[in-house]
């Protein structure tokens, strides 16, 4: 892929690097070797970029918690902002919510997008397999429904009735299966209006074009290593048809959700991501069920591009997030 800059070609260059050390043939992972690329940076009272931090935690016994950020003077004209639940990349394998790049990440969501952002730090693989991420998640989100006035929430300045549950690459996963379990939920507190899928990571048995197309040339990600992730995802002896990577595939007739009141989904794709192909499917999914989806491609966007704000697509992403969710939240009001 041309045109990239020294940095992101230097970053992706040590992350494969690293990650292909991490990854072991048996199915560990080195977490001491991992290690040297997720630097940890701790919550912050006072505001950064206009934002401020707390750690919040669920369930210590399984390392359960969340990070809240909190835009400072984001409702000036007196409108709650509203609440995304957010779900981190790295394959289900790798990262955390106070790592540097995601703690970063949702630093600028929360400022750009003018909303509270919840980011959970879930269990990994493949010391936790399926459905361990799923259930973290869902029991975040009935924390925050029990609990709606949790240390450092701001009751005044967000809305709980306005939440939206995202997540990128394996954290777009994530948000999905825990959308489908809350959708058999019922909220006091809590009203999910929104699913942001961002590269989710999704796949299948079958080789698509784009995996064929950019099985070993594309930044950040191969195919060899998604093999590997669902390896350590997946349980003992399930293949990638399994409902939790294939949502709509062969064998995920139990989890359709045709019945269920799924919220708007958005779906961002990028050409240059080997998932591209599957997160398609994903949206098109959605559509024969009946559900309201939007697809936003990217052409020349590599898998991770959200990460690098001095892109011009990473920049034009966070504008058709900011209108998906000021859409959904306007439906409210009608």
């Amino acid at each position: 892929m041309s045109g990239l800059s020294w940095k992101i070609k230097l970053i992706s260059s040590i992350s494969n690097f690293v990650m292909n050390l991490a990854c072991r043939s048996d199915g560990t992972v080195n977490r001491r070797l991992s290690a040297f690329l997720d630097y940890k940076v701790p919550p912050s009272v006072k505001p950064i970029n206009g934002v401020k931090t707390s750690d919040i935690i669920v369930d210590q016994p399984r390392n359960l918690w969340f990070r809240l950020f909190t835009p400072i003077n984001a409702n000036a004209d007196n409108s709650r902002m509203p609440v995304i639940v957010y779900f981190h990349g790295g394959g289900g394998v790798f990262l955390s919510a106070d790592s540097s790049a995601f703690d970063t990440l949702c630093r600028r969501f929360a400022k750009e997008l003018n909303a509270v952002i919840i980011s959970v730090n879930y269990r990994l693989s493949p010391e936790h397999k399926y459905p361990c991420q799923y259930e973290d998640g869902f029991d975040v989100i009935t924390f925050i429904d029990n609990n709606p006035n949790f240390e450092g929430f701001p009751t005044d300045g967000a809305d709980l009735r306005n939440c939206f549950i995202g997540g990128d690459s394996a954290g777009g996963n994530i948000a999905h299966h825990v959308a489908v379990k809350a959708c058999r939920r019922e909220f006091t507190n809590l009203n999910i209006i929104g699913v942001i899928a961002i590269q989710p990571g999704f796949g299948g048995e079958e080789r698509t074009e784009s995996e064929i197309r950019l099985a070993s040339g594309a930044p950040f990600l191969n195919v060899e290593r998604i093999d590997w992730f669902w390896r350590a995802f997946l349980p003992e002896g399930s293949d990638r048809d399994h409902p939790a990577a294939n949502v709509f595939g062969p064998n995920s007739g139990g989890d359709d959700i045709s019945g269920l009141d799924f919220p708007a989904t958005v779906v961002i794709v990028g050409g240059f991501d080997p998932l591209l192909d599957w997160q398609k499917r994903y949206c098109e999914g959605l559509k024969r069920c009946g559900k309201e989806a939007y697809l936003i491609e990217y052409p020349n966007a590599f898998h991770g591009f959200y990460s690098f704000p001095e892109l011009r697509e990473s920049c034009l992403f966070i504008n058709e997030v900011r209108d998906f969710m000021q859409k959904q939240c306007e439906k409210l009001k009608e």
